[in-house]
């Protein structure tokens, strides 16, 4: 009994020392796993990615890359005057590629690696729209949402091991627990929304752009699953959500 109180006072604490805030938006986020091999493991991947796709080098690559390459660098400035803000120990090493896949869809990786998909384009319709998706995407590495995601697995896994050592069921324990990890989906998918506008006009991108966008993508999407269950905020909510940030004070002191 006396070595499970260590090991819980021992879990507590390392919870504690884990628990930092996210950049810009202040907001508590666990970081179990560390920076440096989530990194790594991210590079080695997109590695992987890059040598078994089609990359393209076409006028819209092009755009990808200056699109890509205005918000990194509007970013990195920012951070550069504002170095009481917390942002990652690592230079990020900005990398953006137009792949051939008609999925619309956009990532980026920790660390800077970012990937569009050419089955986006028909949405983003022009710059504008495409810095929509790509201050978006750059958001979520700034933010490391990934790294926060990956944190919370871990702890998951680590859950399940001390219910099942004490023989307790876990069963229930991984249903309540995977849609805890399906609300910090959402939330991060509004914080990479709000980042990206914020990035969008530093960058000199008209942020307004992203509700057109995102209707857009709300009359293809044609419904699907409740919000409940998703990982992604139902188009409805994200527009609303958009459009009231765009109209707050932070917003407006943040980019003025």
């Amino acid at each position: 009994m006396k070595i499970k109180k260590i090991f819980f006072i021992s879990l507590l604490l390392t919870l504690f020392i884990a628990c930092t805030n996210a950049p810009i938006s202040g907001r508590k986020q666990l970081l179990l796993v560390s920076e440096e091999d989530m990194i790594n493991q991210s590079y080695s991947q997109y590695r992987e990615i890059i040598v078994h796709s089609k990359v393209l080098n076409n006028s819209d690559a092009k755009l990808v890359k200056k699109v890509g390459n205005r918000i990194a660098n509007a970013v990195d400035r920012y951070f550069k005057e504002h170095p009481e803000q917390k942002i990652s120990k690592f230079k990020y090493q900005w990398e953006f590629n137009l792949i051939e896949n008609s999925v619309p869809n956009a990532w980026c990786m920790p660390g800077g690696k970012v990937a569009v998909y050419s089955g986006i384009l028909p949405y983003t319709k022009d710059e504008n729209g495409l810095a929509v998706v790509m201050s978006h995407e750059i958001a979520h590495a700034i933010a490391e949402h990934g790294r926060e995601q990956a944190s919370y697995s871990v702890l998951q896994n680590l859950g399940g091991s001390i219910l099942n050592s004490m023989g307790l069921p876990t069963q229930i324990y991984g249903g309540a627990s995977n849609l805890v990890l399906l609300k910090y989906s959402r939330e991060h998918e509004t914080e990479a929304d709000e980042l990206g506008l914020i990035f969008m006009k530093l960058a000199g991108y008209n942020p307004n752009t992203a509700i057109s966008f995102w209707e857009r993508m709300k009359t293809s999407s044609g419904g699907g699953q409740p919000e409940f269950l998703s990982t992604h905020p139902s188009d409805t909510t994200r527009i609303n959500n958009i459009k009231n940030f765009l109209q707050s004070e932070k917003f407006k002191n943040i980019t003025k």
